[in-house]
């Protein structure tokens, strides 16, 4: 019974799933402080001709609510 899942959900999506709902049950100082945790900064930079161009900082979201 306890595998029935894995014939409609990856692993991934129902871990997915429970991070939701355990984010969704903190209160507020609590959800705010994970929600936090959950972005993450990138940069990059383009290269022309031997020389690189100004860095490009961006946040990336690695969850989303929809």
């Amino acid at each position: 019974m306890s595998s029935t899942w894995r014939g409609v959900f990856s692993y991934n999506k129902v871990s997915q799933i429970a991070a939701r709902a355990l984010r969704a049950s903190l209160k507020e100082d609590k959800r705010v402080i994970a929600e936090k945790r959950g972005v993450t900064d990138a940069r990059y930079q383009f290269w022309e001709n031997g020389k690189g161009k100004q860095q490009v900082r961006t946040e990336i979201l690695l969850w989303n609510d929809c």
